[in-house]
């Protein structure tokens, strides 16, 4: 089985920073894409951003030039810092990863998706 993580939520005003970690465990061969979403009340869920085993990163348009995604992949380990933190980035924020869970699956581009449980971001004075 393979669980995803996520820490580093929480209360922080605006302008503040926080930095979220997402950490997968289990049986993991290799980690493909990884994507930070989010969801707001009443609204649907969004990716943020996302970043592939090769480190090519793309964001959607409110986070561009705020946030930053990163990964260490020898830890399992994706990280989003959000910087300048306005009130509608209030959110949910869970971590989704596309992965092969053993050479077998990788060999045969067998991909699994897998989510996190979620942590709240809440940007608040």
């Amino acid at each position: 089985q393979v669980q995803l993580v996520e820490s580093g939520g929480g209360l922080v005003q605006p302008g503040g920073s926080l930095r979220l970690s997402c950490v997968a465990s289990g049986r993991i061969f290799f980690i493909y894409a990884v994507g930070w979403y989010r969801q707001a009340p009443g609204k649907q869920r969004e990716l943020v951003a996302a970043i592939t085993s090769g480190g090519t990163t793309n964001y959607t348009d409110s986070a561009k030039g705020r946030f930053t995604i990163s990964r260490d992949n020898a830890k399992n380990t994706i990280y989003l810092q959000m910087n300048s933190l306005k009130p509608e980035d209030t959110a949910v924020y869970y971590c989704n990863a596309d992965l092969a869970a053993d050479s077998n699956a990788f060999l045969f581009n067998l991909r699994q998706k897998y989510w996190g449980q979620g942590t709240q971001v809440t940007v608040s004075s």
